[in-house]
């Protein structure tokens, strides 16, 4: 598909254009749990949570530039998961399972991540807490497909920026960041 914005992604950015994300953290706290951590050539962990620099990203089922391009995300702060590096690309795999190999120039380790993609489509909405405990008040509903920045997780709750609004969500319930991943800023 040389050039052309799939039909898949070009509906996923439409859904998820509600909400920008914000930087965060660096790649180097990405690490994800220990048992499942090894180094990549670069030296940073695989797999790791990263995100799009820029609004038009190329995914090409190679590593280079004379691969032909697989497809094109048009979100920036998109969530990204490496999970294999060859010089200066890398392969990642977005939240829907699709994978490609993308430069690193076009890679952030800005952390971000997506509400409950798992969910989309279902008419549900996600509360997020005032505090990280479900008792908390709740300070927003966001739709399952929302993109945020995340602050921090904690391994249970992450603390993320969703359309200007911060709050507590399960880390359960997002795609950006491993079942009992620490992350700080």
């Amino acid at each position: 598909m040389s050039g052309l914005v799939s039909i898949r992604l070009a509906l996923s950015a439409i859904l998820l254009g509600g909400v920008l994300a914000a930087p965060t953290v660096s790649a180097q706290s990405a690490a994800a749990p220990a048992q499942n951590v090894r180094l990549g050539p670069s030296g940073l962990p695989l797999p790791r949570f990263v995100s799009l620099k820029s609004a038009r990203v190329n995914s090409r089922v190679g590593p280079g530039v004379n691969y032909s391009v697989d497809w094109m995300y048009t979100k920036s702060g998109l969530p990204m998961e490496i999970i294999q590096e060859y010089d200066n690309w890398r392969r990642v795999r977005d939240a829907e399972g699709s994978e490609g190999w993308i430069n690193q120039s076009l890679l952030s380790g800005k952390r971000t991540a997506i509400v409950a993609p798992w969910q989309r489509g279902k008419d549900t909405q996600i509360n997020v807490y005032e505090e990280p405990r479900a008792e908390a008040s709740v300070v927003a509903k966001v739709e399952p497909g929302v993109i945020g920045s995340i602050k921090s997780c904690d391994g249970q709750w992450c603390q993320m920026t969703l359309g200007g609004q911060t709050g507590w969500i399960s880390q359960s319930l997002v795609w950006g960041a491993y079942p009992g991943e620490k992350v700080k800023d």
